[in-house]
């Protein structure tokens, strides 16, 4: 049984064929990359949600380029920490076009082959990118506002940069499970924000606690970029939030620059999801 969920009722959806369905008679059909699309257009916020074609390009280019690959490689090990014993599920929220959401899979699935990978992004482009390279995981086109997934169905749920909607990332976890969250360092990418703004300012840091979670640890993980090379600095610009924020003298500065140095810092923030009984499909 696949732990997604019925966007429109809320009952676990079952894999045939050529197409998911729930017992009260809906249907979706399976993309012939793999996926199947779950989001109710209630629950779109534009004709196209999420990043497009380009943006998913540019990402799949740079995170291909293995800039980011401490950041995956520090996730996995997280992943195997906390890994149950019995037929670990693992969801990916918000997994974009799903270069964490392979990694985990490639480096989990030859030492325990029974464990089951999926990944959701309200971007349909990033999900059927995904689904097209990473044949082994089921992945859907949904929403973290109502995520497609039955409740208490996944033993690790993972948040790289995707937003937090705690009450639906509690409801999908399940009771002793784990939430992964990666939040930006205060010094992430700050050497991009001098060339954007006039003014770079510092991220936040925070302590944040979560209904139904009890935090674990803080792991930070530190690094650095230099390139002098144009289009890996449009596609790491393409990829954050500044390329949908940025005043245009910004952008203009960034395709003058020849050169980018800047650190880059996440820190992945760890819960568990306490016993209390899972709240009711919010799907």
């Amino acid at each position: 049984m696949s732990i997604f969920a019925c966007p429109v009722c809320g009952v676990p959806l079952r894999k045939c064929e050529k197409e998911y369905i729930c017992t009260n008679g809906h249907n979706y059909d399976i993309a012939k990359e793999g996926y199947i699309y779950l989001l109710p257009p209630n629950r779109k916020h534009s004709r196209m949600p999420g990043d497009d074609k380009y943006m998913v390009a540019s990402r799949r280019r740079f995170l291909g380029g293995g800039s980011y690959s401490l950041f995956s490689d520090a996730l996995n090990r997280l992943i195997f920490k906390y890994l149950p014993e019995k037929r670990p599920v693992i969801l990916d929220a918000g997994c974009g076009e799903g270069y964490y959401t392979g990694r985990i899979a490639a480096a989990v699935k030859p030492e325990r082959p029974e464990t089951e990978v999926y990944g959701f992004d309200i971007s349909k482009p990033a999900v059927k990118a995904a689904a097209k390279k990473y044949k082994s995981i089921s992945f859907a086109v949904g929403s973290m506002f109502g995520i497609p997934v039955r409740s208490a169905s996944a033993d690790i749920v993972s948040d790289i940069f995707a937003p937090i909607v705690p009450n639906e990332l509690q409801r999908v976890t399940k009771p002793g499970g784990v939430m992964i969250l990666a939040v930006p360092g205060v010094r992430h990418l700050f050497g991009l924000k001098e060339i954007l703004y006039d003014h770079p300012y510092e991220n936040e840091y925070r302590e944040t606690e979560y209904d139904g979670f009890t935090f674990l640890e803080r792991v930070p993980v530190r690094g650095r970029i230099h390139t002098k090379n144009q289009e890996t600095i449009q596609d790491l610009f393409a990829m954050t939030p500044y390329w949908w924020k940025t005043p245009k003298e910004g952008c203009e500065r960034l395709k003058q620059a020849k050169v980018l140095d800047t650190e880059i810092e996440f820190d992945f923030l760890v819960y568990r999801r306490q016993n209390s009984p899972p709240e009711s499909s919010g799907a």
